[in-house]
């Protein structure tokens, strides 16, 4: 696969010892990078890392230097392990506050002060100088800060708040992909698809093998491009040599 870097890009940040013991499966990425993709910005990267400071720190700062977007998931709820803001705050530099807007909005969900528990106002500590992100779940916002969104880890809700800023972010090109599978063994297909990925070096060319019941197998080969003359020109390489090897191409994607 060649390492095509397109237009802008973006990188995901999972924070929580939960996704990384298996306890919690993540269904963020997948969303964000089909979303992410439709927009023309490029997931780059993808990291999991745990509930501690120093990690959470660290991979901020080198991934908002490093990429144009950064969103993180998960750590911004009421309990003790949820140490996200915090971290952001210090990275960034600044103060860890408990935002007025923030516990306007969070105040929605409750009928009287008393129920804001020092818990619950947890959720109201926001990084001075972020924007935040509407929460039309349950009220309890998420922000940004420079590059840098922070998301809850909840899938309906990182969705809702996603959805919320999506008409923010500039894109580019939007990747357009095409599917193409081959009844043939990866062992056979590597080294003529290496050839034709030789020839299309900014188209990028994944090979995803499978086996299905019936004896059926093979690998479904995706192309990706922005460019849909050079990505037209690169799928009709791949099923010529398809045809070379002995087997018909089928179009789309069987994994």
């Amino acid at each position: 696969m060649t390492n095509l870097t397109v237009g802008p890009t973006a990188c995901l940040i999972l924070i929580g010892n939960e996704v990384l013991s298996g306890r919690t499966k993540d269904a963020n990425l997948q969303y964000l990078g089909t979303r992410l993709t439709e927009l023309g910005i490029r997931m780059s990267e993808a990291r999991v890392i745990p509930d501690i400071e120093t990690v959470i720190i660290a991979t901020l700062n080198e991934c908002r230097a490093k990429f144009d977007y950064v969103f993180t998931t998960g750590g911004i709820g009421p309990t003790h392990d949820d140490i996200t803001s915090a971290c952001v705050a210090k990275a960034f530099g600044v103060a860890l506050e408990r935002n007025a807007e923030a516990r306007a909005l969070l105040c929605r969900n409750y009928s009287s002060d008393k129920e804001l528990t020092e818990a619950r106002l947890k959720m109201t500590e926001i990084p001075v100088g972020a924007t935040l992100i509407d929460n039309p779940v349950s009220n309890a916002p998420g922000y940004r800060i420079g590059n840098v969104f922070v998301f809850a880890g909840i899938p309906r809700i990182m969705q809702a708040m996603f959805e919320g800023i999506a008409d923010t972010l500039v894109g580019g090109a939007p990747t357009l992909s095409q599917a193409i599978t081959a009844r043939i063994p990866e062992g056979i297909l590597g080294d003529p698809l290496a050839a034709v990925q030789a020839r299309f070096a900014d188209v990028e060319i994944g090979s995803y093998p499978f086996k299905k019941e019936g004896g059926i197998f093979g690998a479904s080969l995706i192309l990706r491009s922005p460019d849909a003359a050079k990505l037209d020109q690169a799928a009709d390489a791949v099923r010529q040599m398809i045809r070379d090897l002995g087997a018909e191409p089928l179009e789309g994607d069987m994994v």
